[in-house]
């Protein structure tokens, strides 16, 4: 069993953005991260009247265990310490759910697997289960842009406000 560090550790976001709560398993092509549903947890920001989290949240948190993914073998590999860096969604297929939103109290189990990677682009199976059930999948398509176009959409943002 590994220690891993809190979720944070691996992602670019900042609270309220982190939507998971632990990290249970990273290896060289999976992930394994959890959640629960509740008003006092991560999520609590996002939840509806009756206390359920909306189905299409689960790109996200699917997307954010790919991050947790890249976060830890950036960490292993480079053996870095500083902020993970910013990677992109490019775009999901397939993405299905069985209900219109996860309820009140649920667990989610997410897992990923690593289907293809190059230096930028991966692509990544995700499932979401509760109590041993999958209730959500997809496919999810990754793009880590290098520090010269990160730098290059930012400005790109910042002249489209002053516009």
């Amino acid at each position: 069993m590994c220690d891993y560090l809190p979720v944070a550790s691996y992602l670019p976001h900042d609270a309220p953005m982190v939507l998971l709560d632990n990290v249970l398993h990273v290896d060289e092509e999976r992930a394994h991260c959890q959640v629960t549903i509740s008003n006092d947890g991560v999520l609590a920001p996002f939840l509806n009247e009756q206390g359920a989290l909306p189905a299409w949240f689960g790109i996200e948190i699917i997307a954010q265990t790919i991050g947790v993914w890249s976060g830890w073998h950036r960490r292993k590999q480079a053996e870095r310490k500083d902020k993970p860096e910013l990677g992109m969604l490019l775009g999901g297929r397939g993405y299905r759910c069985q209900h219109a939103q996860f309820p009140s109290q649920a667990r989610l189990d997410v897992f990923i697997n690593l289907l293809i990677r190059d230096e930028k682009i991966g692509s990544f199976d995700g499932e979401i289960l509760i109590n041993g059930k999958r209730v959500a999948s997809g496919r999810l398509n990754t793009y880590q842009p290098d520090s010269i176009e990160l730098q290059q959409l930012t400005q790109q943002g910042k002249q489209n406000e002053q516009a």
